[in-house]
């Protein structure tokens, strides 16, 4: 376990370490849940464009799983293990680069942002499988990951663990829709019958998103 933690340590300082003045705009505006509306709308929108009556059932299961993922991350396991997050570790103190002294909560295993961005984006996968939407739904899930790390409040390990915590929910989900609603997960219109905007909404919003972020990162510089 002791060898565990010194790796988990060591690639969680390794991470940190590059870091820049752009990424300390870009990334604490990027992690933040109020910059993703949009994404949250756009899948709202999403859902209701392919599944029609049934679209709040999915929505229904959606908010599940990331209730459920953000539960047991936040309200069970962080309690339960008592991990302190990076950013309040003494010895870590000097070490890691924190952002305008941002350290969050005190206990970080496991990581909520990971459990969270994970469930959504397998869950989203299983039900729609809409795999051009689904790949950049998990970039905003990595990037989302990464940013805890980059911002010194979660070590690899926490990223992992929550990753993990977040497939389980989504599966759970996923696994009670397939047996008590079987019906819902073939009731929605085929990719092919949806217009170009609901196909590429999600990766769109995803990208401008990011651009936007980008543009004012660089006009803060």
């Amino acid at each position: 376990m002791n060898f565990l933690i010194e790796v988990d340590t060591a690639l969680l300082v390794y991470i940190n370490s590059f870091y820049s003045a752009f990424g300390d705009i870009f990334i604490p505006i990027y992690t933040e849940k109020l910059t993703w509306l949009p994404l949250y709308v756009a899948l709202v929108y999403y859902v209701i464009k392919r599944w029609g009556k049934n679209a709040w059932w999915i929505i229904g299961a959606m908010v599940l799983c990331v209730g459920l993922a953000d539960f047991v991350s936040s309200s069970i396991l962080k309690p339960l293990v008592e991990r302190p997050r990076p950013s309040r570790v003494p010895e870590l103190e000097g070490v890691l680069h924190l952002v305008n002294g941002y350290r969050s909560g005190r206990f970080g295993f496991v990581s909520s942002h990971a459990a969270n961005t994970i469930g959504l984006s397998l869950l989203f996968g299983l039900l729609s499988r809409d795999r051009f939407n689904t790949i950049f739904l998990f970039l905003w899930a990595i990037l989302n990951c990464y940013s805890r790390m980059y911002l010194g409040v979660h070590y690899p390990g926490d990223i992992l663990g929550g990753a993990i915590v977040g497939v389980l929910m989504a599966l759970l989900v996923y696994g009670v829709l397939k047996k008590f609603r079987p019906s819902l997960l073939h009731s929605g219109k085929s990719l092919s019958a949806c217009s170009a905007i609901v196909r590429y909404l999600i990766s769109a919003i995803w990208l401008l998103t990011v651009l936007c972020v980008s543009i004012w990162a660089w006009w803060q510089l």
